[in-house]
């Protein structure tokens, strides 16, 4: 059987890896797998050999905790929620809590230490030999609570050394708890020399007290874990996110009457209704009526799928027009959306953490550096040499080693990598995320809204012989104004500047088209079955509507008093940098993949237009986390890209799950990297960025470890024959240096700089930083339209930029509105005059602030 156990107390590959190798020597145990960033473990396990209390006793002998996850699974996944708080949340406010406390001890703890030296004034009790001891003491007392509130570092590591798995945590343990007991040594030697005269003995040690060194190591490692646990915890919102897709009820026929029931009481076999809005509880097949239903949320395909009776409809997807009944047939945790809920779990549980380089040596480094203290101790007296020069030299190895450096060879370089990719609009959402980037050879493309616009658009009017393409349009836009349909809101993009006559009498035709009087005449829309259905002859326009579909497009029919007046083809767009981006990805050796639920046809348009070399369509979710998979298996590092709830299960899966900012919520929060501008090209630099940043931590580590290779023979007193001692005060120095040495060069990442993409054939020059707002230049001989600057405050994402434009557009004169994240504002483009006021209302009424307009 499999199961989840929660695992308490890890904080590092090294941990993960001691919990796995403590439950796989389980008899009856077949893997088990640890997910260090979700802190928990996934187990299959014969249940007749071995019990969940045998691997919880495991995992605890092995110095960590385990209990079973809860599991949230019910007879609907709907609202279902662990119960109590969220460990994510808990630990990043006791961690802030730490990270605060810590603050602000050090502050006056390094200012008493080291202020001085920097000719900043002190009291005079702690001046001289007279103020030794209140000196010592008072940074000793002001360690203390710094100590206390990292105590965590101290029972981990320690308990790590006692079983025999050291990890960065023993490290950190070891070089701050040598610091302090060095400065506690130091405060007995300043009493004793007070007591007996020995002045030169308090002016010896009254500078060799180290307790600053505790306190900022433990300070900084701190910081370092704060920004980590601000990552954790997502893959728990997006299984919400996908829990609230299901609705709370459902109607149901019960003795041939219409009854409302929760949805998790529906049993298969049940007959469903669905009017006009309402969402699908339960998958099933229809029994009567057509309707158009939006699978978005569940497919990612954009334009509604019409259903006629013995067609498949799926929970979670929406009822655009019509109505409907069908059978249910997957009820429960068989739904599609339940299944996809238990993807997204399973794969976050099973996804492999990574070990960092710092981790895989301390198991070593550890051992080592207290084998070489001990036998520097050893050595020294047995050479005539005193206790006190011994034990010196001894903290010293212990001081110079202190992990500090090595610490933050990791943690800076990620924090300055993430920045930076945040001023890109390139988010990591983790540390795991930035390194694992760098070992993407293969990507995986969703189509639509992600090489897509997302949103369909008219790409071709064809009017039939004696029919003008105006004639067409303003025909098209007047029948399809009433409806819903996504197709009728490109056509009415389309005519936005022309005059549209009233339509009168309108009737949808679910899965046909629409009908309706418009300027006397009866006019339809719709598809061919429509057509075929009324009599209207649509030879001429046949080999027109196979060449419209051979290029992913879908051809609508408009016809009036029984002619046919032309087609108007739709398509969903392909992002102006979508092409360039492939090519640039092929480029970096990588192998490209587009994955659609789209049909076949289009699929392979996309492919051909693209240069894309593989392309799997008619995909469903499932199907999707499953060709993930079955890449991972064949030894491949796989980079998913997508923006909708179909891909969730396969961003999670995947070793980088990336989600186009534009994208719904559940798609982001699976995610691991997030692009903000919704611009494959961002995926570009974001592998740029990675391989950067894994650079820069491969040359810190060097730092580090080339600090360490010195300093550790020096301060053992290898050099003592030559004069040279490295007592503890130049061990911490030495430290400190390679600290700096790690973070300056951490921070040269700040001047990494972004390839921009080509621009395509004809497409006008992308805006660079602040110039997406300005006004572009007139084409001349073109008439001049009214342009506008809104300065906006309060868009956080692709969201908010959408929710603009589209309140934006909603306003009467407005011809285009285009809302920029990074600039802070939105341009829109006026055919007619309107005043400021009803913009500043649109974008208020929005939910955002309006700072100026210009």
């Amino acid at each position: 059987m499999k199961q989840k156990f929660d695992v308490t107390g890890m904080s590092c590959a090294a941990c993960s890896a001691a919990v796995e190798r403590a439950v796989n020597k389980l008899e009856g145990v077949e893997t088990a797998q640890v997910n260090l960033l979700a802190n928990s473990m996934q187990v299959e396990y014969d249940d007749a050999a071995v019990s969940e209390a045998d691997i919880c006793a495991a995992v605890e002998k092995a110095g960590y905790g385990a209990c079973p996850m809860a599991q949230a699974g019910s007879a609907s996944p709907a609202k279902a929620a662990p119960a109590g708080e969220d460990p994510a949340e808990a630990e990043l406010r006791w961690m802030k809590k730490r990270l605060a406390v810590s603050l602000a001890f050090l502050i006056p703890l390094m200012y008493i230490s080291m202020g001085h030296m920097m000719g900043l004034p002190l009291p005079a009790f702690f001046h001289g030999r007279e103020g030794a001891v209140a000196f010592a003491l008072t940074q000793f007392l002001l360690v203390l609570p710094i100590l206390y509130v990292n105590r965590k570092f101290y029972s981990a590591g320690f308990k790590s050394l006692w079983h025999r798995s050291p990890n960065m945590d023993s490290l950190i343990a070891l070089g701050s708890a040598a610091a302090v007991v060095y400065g506690l040594f130091a405060l007995y030697r300043i009493g004793w020399g007070l007591g007996t005269g020995d002045l030169a003995l308090v002016d010896r040690y009254r500078m060799d007290l180290y307790f600053e060194s505790a306190g900022t190591i433990l300070t900084l490692i701190t910081l370092g874990k704060f920004l980590e646990a601000r990552a954790k915890g997502r893959t728990g919102a997006a299984i919400r996110a996908l829990m609230d897709l299901a609705p709370d009820t459902a109607l149901v026929l019960r003795g041939g009457v219409e009854t409302e029931i929760p949805a998790g009481e529906v049993a298969v076999g049940d007959t469903v209704v669905i009017k006009p809005g309402m969402r699908i509880p339960v998958d099933g097949t229809v029994l009567t009526g057509l309707s158009s239903v939006d699978e978005s949320a569940v497919t990612g395909e954009s334009i509604p799928a019409e259903k006629a009776p013995g067609a498949r409809v799926i929970a979670a997807s929406i009822n655009r027009a019509g109505s409907f009944t069908f059978r249910a047939e997957k009820v429960g945790q068989d739904t599609t959306l339940a299944q996809i809920i238990a993807l997204v779990q399973d794969a976050g549980a099973t996804k492999a953490p990574i070990a960092k380089l710092a981790d895989k040596v301390s198991g070593v480094f550890v051992p080592v550096v207290i084998a070489i203290a001990l036998v520097a101790f050893g050595v020294w007296l047995a050479l005539g040499q005193t206790m006190e020069f011994a034990l010196a030299r001894a903290i010293s190895v212990l001081v110079i080693s202190c992990p500090c450096a090595l610490g933050l060879a990791t943690p800076v370089a990620i924090m300055v990598g993430t920045g930076k990719g945040a001023r890109m609009g390139i988010l990591y959402k983790n540390a795991e995320a930035l390194e694992n980037a760098h070992k993407i050879d293969t990507v995986v493309l969703d189509k639509t809204g992600t090489i897509t616009e997302g949103r369909p658009v008219v790409t071709d009017l064809l009017p039939a012989p004696g029919v003008d393409k105006q004639q067409l349009l303003r025909l098209a836009a007047a029948l399809e104004k009433p409806s819903e349909h996504p197709l009728a809101e490109a056509i009415l993009a389309a005519a936005k500047e022309v005059a549209l006559p009233e339509t009168q009498q309108f009737e949808a035709l679910p899965g046909r088209g629409v009908r309706a009087v418009v300027e006397g005449r009866q006019c339809l829309a719709g598809n061919l079955r429509l057509m075929e259905e009324q009599g209207v002859d649509t030879a001429w326009a046949a080999p027109e509507a196979e060449r419209l579909a051979q290029e992913g497009k879908t051809p609508l029919y408009f016809a009036a008093e029984g002619k046919l007046l032309g087609l108007v083809a739709a398509a969903d767009p392909v992002k102006p940098t979508s092409a360039a981006a492939v090519r640039e990805l092929q480029a970096m050796g990588l192998s490209v993949i587009m994955l659609t639920g789209d049909n076949a046809r289009t699929a392979e348009a996309i492919r051909a237009k693209l240069g894309i070399g593989q392309v799997v369509a008619e995909v469903l979710p499932q199907d999707k986390e499953a060709q993930v998979r079955a890449l991972q298996q064949q030894g491949r590092r796989v980079a998913m890209v997508g923006d909708g709830i179909n891909d969730a299960p396969a961003l999670v899966r995947a070793d980088v799950g990336v989600a186009i900012g534009a994208g719904t919520d559940v798609a982001i929060d699976s995610a691991d990297v997030v692009l903000m501008k919704s611009d494959l090209w961002d995926l570009v630099n974001a592998l740029r960025l990675s391989r950067a940043t894994i650079r820069n931590i491969r040359e810190n580590l060097f730092w580090a470890f080339f600090y360490n290779s010195i300093g550790i023979p020096v301060a053992a007193g290898a050099l003592y024959s030559l004069g040279l001692v490295l007592n503890p005060m130049i061990g911490a120095a030495a430290m400190s240096l390679s600290s700096v040495c790690v973070v300056s060069n951490a921070l040269r990442l700040n001047f990494f700089q972004p390839k921009q993409a080509d621009a395509p054939e004809g497409a006008p020059r992308l805006p660079q930083n602040n110039e997406s707002c300005a006004a572009p230049a007139q084409p001349k001989g073109e008439p001049a339209m009214t342009e506008k600057t809104i300065h906006i405050e309060g868009m956080a994402c692709g969201h908010c930029t959408a929710r603009v434009e589209k309140a934006l557009a909603a306003v009467a004169g407005v011809a285009s509105a285009k809302a920029d994240l990074e600039g802070k504002c939105a341009k829109v483009t006026l055919s007619a005059p309107v005043e400021d006021a009803a913009l500043t209302a649109a974008v208020t009424d929005a939910g955002y602030e309006v700072t100026g307009v210009e």
